[in-house]
């Protein structure tokens, strides 16, 4: 049985996009499209009446909205494959539990409850911070969404937590014919302190020159499972989450890697996700690696 993407809706604009977005997510890589709406309608308002036309408010705006959601999608693509799921479960559980058995989960950046001023909304932040597959959260300009830029950026950091990213993200770039951005940021230690030119000249060059060959290790495996991709390399000072968060301007999608300890509870994101689920300019996939 082929695992879809599933794609998390609620009716609010950013769910929209995401529908969108996940429409031509599917259609990439040949799978079929799942949307999923959470609701707790019938532990709050009861079960269907057994006589009598009045149904639950919520019950009639869940159909309502995946319907809604259903059209869109097949508007965009109708050659996608297509099913629909009211779950009675609150949002972030229900598509963990989806996430179980998916290629990924896509979400919008914002729902229908998020509060104002918020960057990114709780439910989206939780799903990628706790779920088994990728994450895929949907923000930025249209024209990041669309696609202008034909370029997957991918954050290659140390290998325990960036391999299965790097993987995923030469798939991405495969599948949309694009080139793949590999990104590496590093920075002289804080007690190293060189007053000659030529000697911080050296420092300089030697950190560079690691940042390069462990970039180098860290994409060979992939890229020799992908050699139609177009890689460029790109070794910069400074922190990570910045240095992300500029490559993200000019990506259609920004890859980064998530390490899921065995054990360990709650939200499971760095800083450096963080930062680029709260104000990157093009989506962000969150890909999880077990520690």
């Amino acid at each position: 049985m082929e695992v879809p993407l599933v794609v998390g809706v609620d009716g609010s604009d950013s769910s929209l996009q995401a529908v969108d977005w996940a429409v031509d997510e599917a259609a990439r890589h040949g799978l079929p499209l799942r949307l999923v709406y959470a609701s707790l309608w019938e532990r709050y308002e009861g079960s269907r009446p057994s006589f009598g036309t009045d149904r639950p408010s919520e019950e009639v705006l869940a159909e309502h909205i995946t319907a809604a959601s259903a059209e869109r999608a097949r508007l965009r693509n109708p050659d996608v494959k297509l099913s629909t799921d009211v779950l009675p479960d609150d949002a972030v559980n229900a598509l963990l539990r989806a996430g179980r058995e998916a290629f990924a989960v896509v979400t919008g950046s914002r729902g229908r409850g998020a509060l104002t001023g918020m960057l990114l909304g709780s439910v989206s932040l939780a799903v990628a911070g706790r779920a088994i597959c990728p994450v895929m959260v949907v923000r930025g300009s249209e024209q990041n969404r669309q696609g202008s830029f034909q370029r997957v950026t991918v954050g290659v950091g140390d290998s325990t937590e960036g391999s299965t990213a790097v993987r995923f993200a030469f798939r991405e770039a495969d599948a949309r014919g694009c080139a793949l951005h590999a990104v590496r940021a590093w920075r002289r230690p804080a007690h190293e302190h060189a007053d000659h030119l030529l000697v911080a000249d050296d420092a300089v060059r030697v950190h560079e020159e690691r940042a390069s060959t462990a970039l180098t290790d860290a994409l060979r495996g992939a890229e020799r499972e992908h050699p139609r991709v177009e890689v460029h390399r790109e070794v910069t000072e400074g922190t990570p989450h910045k240095v992300l968060l500029d490559a993200s301007s000019g990506a259609d999608l920004l890859v980064v890697g998530a390490l899921r300890r065995h054990g360990h509870f709650g939200l499971q994101l760095g800083r450096i996700n963080h930062a680029v689920l709260h104000h990157a300019d093009c989506p962000v996939a969150v890909v999880p690696q077990r520690a």
